[in-house]
C-alpha cells in the first residue's frame, strides 16, 4: 500500500505524476490559499504534507497523528514550530539553491529600478507627463561603481555580490555571522562590521533569514546610520526590517530610497504609506516566480516528501531538525 499524503497547493502536473508514483495522493484544488480547518480535517491519515507558508504547530501536527514529514516549497521556514516538530519526530524540509540565481536577479532588478526611478519614470510616460525641457527632475543615480553592502551572504547573498562585482565593477562590503573567506578570495568582496557597512554602502540589500534573532535586525538606528543617499534594499522577509522606522526614514529623508519584495504584512495593506512613496520600489513578493524555478522548487520538495515517506533521507532536511 502506497503511503498517503496531502497535497496543499498547486503544483504542476508533472510534480503530481512523481508524487503518483510513489503516493496515494489527494490535493487541494483551488488556487487559493487552503483554509487552516479544511486542511486540518484533511490531514487526519496523512503521512506526509506538501505546503508553502502554512504554520506547523502543536495544532495541526495533533490532528495528523500519522504525519512523518512536512515539505515546503520555499527556502525560508519561519512556519515551522521547530520544537514541536522535534517532539513528535516530525521531519521538516526546504528548497534551498534552486532559486539563488532568480532571486539575485529580482534583487539587481530592485536596485536598478530604485537607482533610476524606472517605475515612476514608466509611470510618466504612460500618463502622459512627458514633457521637453529641463531633465534633471528626472535623473537617478548611478549603479556602476558605487558600494554595495550586502547583509547575509548566503547563497543568494554570494549570486547578488556576483552580479555587482562582475556586472557593475562595484565596491562590495558584508557583513554575515560567519567571516567567507572563500567568497573574499574568489570575488574580491570585504568583510565589515554591520556598522561600517551602513555608513558606507551606497546600496544596502537585506538577505538574512527570518529567526527570533532578525525580528526587526534593520530599524530606527540602523537606518539612522546609513548615508542619506543609500538606497535600501529587502528580498528577505517582510518582518526583518521595522516598517514604521522605515517609513519615517523615507519621508524625512534619512534615506534617499527602497525597493521591497517583502513587507510586514502580506499582502500589504492598501493604505501602507510605502505605497504612496514615488522612492519606493514595492513588489508582491515575487524573489523566485518565474517559471522554471517555481517548478524546480515544487519538484525538490515532492522529492523531499517521497523520500520521507518512503523510509529514505530526505536531502533538504531543515538544519534544526537534523539528527
Amino acid at each position: 500500500m502506497k503511503p498517503k499524503v496531502y497535497v496543499a497547493r498547486q503544483v504542476p502536473d508533472k510534480v503530481l505524476d512523481y508524487i503518483g508514483e510513489y503516493c496515494d495522493y489527494r490535493k487541494w484544488e483551488d488556487n487559493k490559499p487552503i483554509p487552516r480547518q479544511q486542511l486540518l480535517e484533511e490531514i487526519k491519515d496523512a503521512e506526509g504534507l506538501l505546503i508553502t507558508g502554512e504554520k506547523i504547530d502543536d495544532e495541526l501536527l495533533n490532528s495528523a497523528p500519522k504525519l512523518k514529514v512536512v515539505s515546503n516549497i520555499s527556502v525560508g521556514y519561519n512556519n515551522f514550530d521547530l520544537d514541536a516538530m522535534r517532539n513528535r519526530g516530525v521531519k521538516g524540509t526546504h528548497t534551498p539553491y534552486v532559486l539563488d540565481e532568480t532571486v539575485a536577479d529580482l534583487a539587481f532588478g530592485l536596485i536598478l529600478s530604485a537607482a533610476r526611478r524606472i517605475p515612476e519614470m514608466d509611470r510618466m510616460v504612460k500618463e502622459g507627463k512627458w514633457e521637453k525641457g529641463d531633465d534633471e527632475p528626472l535623473f537617478g543615480i548611478d549603479v556602476h561603481h558605487q558600494t554595495l553592502g550586502i547583509i547575509g551572504m548566503g547563497r543568494i547573498g554570494e549570486a547578488i555580490a556576483k552580479r555587482a562585482k562582475l556586472g557593475f565593477s562595484m565596491n562590495v562590503l558584508y557583513h554575515n555571522r560567519n567571516r567567507k573567506t572563500d567568497v573574499e578570495d574568489t570575488l574580491g568582496v570585504s568583510y565589515c562590521s554591520l556598522e561600517d557597512l551602513l555608513k558606507q554602502s551606497d546600496f544596502i540589500v537585506l538577505m538574512v533569514p527570518l529567526t527570533k534573532e532578525t525580528v526587526h535586525y534593520i530599524g530606527r538606528k540602523e537606518l539612522g546610520l546609513m548615508k542619506e543617499s543609500a538606497v535600501f534594499i529587502n528580498t528577505s522577509r517582510g518582518k526583518t526590517v521595522d516598517e514604521s522606522a522605515l517609513i519615517e526614514a523615507l519621508e524625512n529623508g534619512v534615506i534617499r530610497a527602497a525597493g521591497l519584495d517583502v513587507f510586514e504584512e502580506e499582502p500589504v495593506s492598501a493604505d501602507n504609506p510605502l505605497l504612496k512613496m514615488p522612492n519606493v520600489v514595492t513588489l508582491p513578493h515575487i524573489g523566485s516566480a518565474t517559471y522554471q524555478t517555481r517548478f524546480d522548487m515544487a519538484m525538490v520538495a515532492a522529492e523531499n516528501l517521497v523520500a520521507a515517506v518512503t523510509g529514505n533521507e530526505p536531502p533538504n532536511i531543515v538544519k534544526e531538525l537534523i539528527k
